[in-house]
């Protein structure tokens, strides 16, 4: 419907229209005064981005601008392109010589038929690259500042985008004009939602219930301590393996990434395996956890596994560490072996985890005084709030993780789609913030884990070289999180034997694939290499997912199997029964 077509009915819809969204937003802000607004709900307010842009701003190194003769000139070849089509009555069509030009955010035909839209975007584009550009070209800056100060320019640009604004949108203006102006009383719904929570919704929040259709592999806890829950899954075959296998999964997340449901589950899937599982379900801080430390996650560790021998009398576990719990896990093994009691586990097993932080990917541009200062401030009572983490990785991907929702949601007005694994990313655990600054300073900045001797863990020096153990490590091929450069890295620290795989994708995909999915594929190479790149130069590409390889070496590291009963039955043996899976710590807030 265009404006011509206006009648009294339509006025007075629009009039309906634009007080109820007043109406709305008069609401939030009297709700927001009469209470306490969070540190993380306050970064929505656009007066916080501005003082944040200005102190950007005023930090950043003069840009070279001697390229500025060629950025008008660029600016005034696309106005004459756009002016000459729209005069001649021809479809004005982007230029697609140049790949930066290609842009989905741009793809819908509207920004390419209409001369204005299309000089719009066109322009932003190449203002944006001539930003980067110049960025790229400051002199006298070692590469981690200049890398963090690219991706604040990167943040900039893409906050500043043509389609994050309504009136700047011909997809938006096309969906206002056709639903009366309902999308954006919808998208006003949704967006004082978010801050009201402080945080950007992905999913649709209410189709998923953990136990219902998430997390849903039968089993117990059948152990509990403050710092964490241990489930046990009940077995679906005869015989097990006899050495059980405990997963250390990341506390920055919820361990359900590793059961989300059965077509996806690595804990279905292992149980079927015949592996007898245990999962480690830890508890997102609170207040009681202020003086929780890296040695608290270690002795965790610790106590899971001398829990699960006692329970199953068995002498030794296999044991998994996911991310920051295989670092963790690291650190276990070393801390057994100084002690004499390496023999606690039989194997360990690595998903994209790093020891040596010297490359440790994009998280490093997080580690510099102003974040700590950051950090201390969104701390409340001794915990980091989870938002703020959430916040972080979503800014790591912003393009795809906060404007493709602004304009779809907020904008647009669409419903949000049931996507388990975005609502596993948005379900937050809070850190204790006392070992999150030593983590990020000792581990991400000063790189103490490789430096024998360097960290102490429950009085002991750490040594990775002491590290005994047969293990398997994995790594992503595209992990921005923990790079596979990086995670190769625990290669040379080690003493036993070990077996590197790399996966196709990255930190999560890369991982959770399961056979059935028959996507991505792996690496593997049994000759000796010193390099991530030989190792891939000779290695054997296999297509789909390496669980079942990964099986294989664990079934050769374990031995024989036993009758699935007594205490490989959650609640049968010596640990009775607390509660179902998947536990209540998984479901607190």
């Amino acid at each position: 419907m265009g404006l011509d077509k206006f009648n009294l009915e339509d006025w007075q819809h629009w009039t309906w229209v634009m007080g109820r969204m007043q109406q709305m937003m008069m609401e939030h802000m009297a709700k927001t005064a009469q209470s306490n607004a969070s540190d993380i709900g306050k970064w929505a307010d656009p007066a916080q981005w501005q003082t944040l842009m200005s102190s950007f701003v005023g930090q950043m190194p003069s840009l070279d601008m001697s390229a500025g003769a060629d950025l008008l000139k660029e600016g005034m070849n696309i106005w004459q392109s756009a002016m000459g089509k729209a005069l001649s009555g021809e479809v004005f069509a982007p230029d697609t010589t140049n790949m930066s030009r290609q842009d989905r955010r741009f793809a819908a035909p509207a920004w390419q038929e209409n001369p204005v839209f299309a000089m719009i975007h066109q322009s932003y584009l190449m203002i944006s690259d001539h930003l980067l550009q110049a960025t790229d070209n400051i002199d006298g800056l070692d590469p981690a500042k200049k890398r963090q100060l690219r991706m604040g320019m990167r943040q900039v640009a893409d906050a500043m985008s043509p389609s994050n604004f309504a009136f700047t949108n011909p997809e938006v203006i096309e969906k206002t004009i056709e639903t009366k102006g309902e999308n954006l009383l919808k998208g006003m719904e949704y967006m004082l939602r978010d801050l009201r929570k402080g945080q950007l919704t992905h999913t649709d929040p209410d189709a998923f219930e953990l136990g219902r259709n998430i997390a849903v592999t039968p089993g117990k806890v059948v152990h509990e301590t403050p710092l964490y829950q241990l489930v046990q899954y009940m077995p679906t075959t005869d015989k097990v393996i006899k050495t059980p296998l405990i997963i250390f999964p990341p506390w920055i997340n919820r361990f359900y990434i590793l059961d989300l449901n059965e077509k996806k589950s690595f804990v279905k899937w292992a149980v079927g395996q015949g592996i007898p599982v245990f999962m480690v379900s830890w508890k997102s801080a609170d207040a009681s956890m202020k003086d929780v430390i890296w040695d608290d996650y270690v002795g965790a560790q610790i106590d899971a596994i001398d829990t699960v021998r006692g329970a199953l009398g068995v002498d030794s576990v296999n044991a998994i560490g996911y991310c920051v719990a295989g670092t963790t896990l690291a650190a276990t093994l070393s801390l057994l072996a100084a002690r004499g009691e390496a023999d606690k586990v039989n194997s360990a097993t690595f998903f994209t985890a790093q020891v040596d932080f010297e490359h440790a990917g994009d998280l490093k541009m997080f580690i510099d005084d102003a974040q700590f200062k950051l950090i201390e401030q969104v701390s409340r009572d001794g915990y980091l709030d989870g938002r703020y983490m959430a916040a972080t990785f979503n800014m790591l991907r912003g393009r795809d993780l906060i404007w493709n929702y602004v304009v779809n949601n907020y904008l647009k007005g669409e419903d949000y789609p049931p996507f388990d694994l975005l609502h596993w990313n948005g379900d937050t655990t809070n850190l204790p913030s006392k070992w999150h600054r030593a983590y990020l300073e000792d581990l991400y900045r000063d790189n103490k884990l490789v430096v024998p001797g360097a960290i102490t863990v429950d009085g002991t020096p750490i040594d990775l070289r002491k590290i005994e153990t047969p293990c398997f490590i994995q790594a992503g091929r595209e992990d921005h999180i923990a790079p596979a450069d990086s995670v190769w890295k625990l290669t040379h620290h080690l003493s036993g034997q070990y077996e590197f795989l790399l996966a196709g994708s990255g930190h999560i995909a890369g991982v959770v694939n399961h056979p059935d999915q028959k996507k991505y594929q792996y690496w593997t190479n049994r000759k000796k290499a010193d390099t991530l790149k030989k190792f891939i130069a000779s290695a054997k590409e296999t297509p789909g997912s390496w669980w079942p390889y990964w099986a294989k070496w664990l079934a050769n590291q374990s031995g024989a199997k036993v009758q699935a009963k007594g205490g490989y039955i959650p609640g049968k043996g010596k640990l009775k029964a607390i509660e179902e899976a998947p536990g209540r710590y998984v479901k607190s807030r």
